[in-house]
């Protein structure tokens, strides 16, 4: 294997990886800086409430595009294996 074709699967990986967890951390990000911004007009310091927030959100977003996640997934790792000989080779 050739550190070209090493650095473009790395490549693939990364972007698959970016392709499936943004998305997720996107919402969550979005849903702490509203809780927060919430918490700070209402000066309520409660940890408990951002952390239920968020793991709601995130469960949403999950069903929301689990499906097309998976399915992304599971086509480059389809393709990955049909790769391997040739990146082993």
């Amino acid at each position: 294997m050739t550190p070209e074709t090493a650095l473009t699967e790395l490549r693939g990986g990364l972007e698959i990886a970016l392709w499936v967890g943004g998305p997720l951390l996107l919402v969550v990000l979005v849903v702490g800086v509203v809780i927060g911004v919430i918490q700070a007009a209402t000066q309520l310091n409660e940890p408990t409430i951002a952390f239920v927030a968020k793991a709601v959100a995130l469960t949403a977003a999950l069903f929301a595009t689990g499906g097309y996640l998976m399915g992304t997934l599971v086509e480059y790792t389809t393709a990955l294996f049909h790769r391997l000989p040739h990146v082993i080779g």
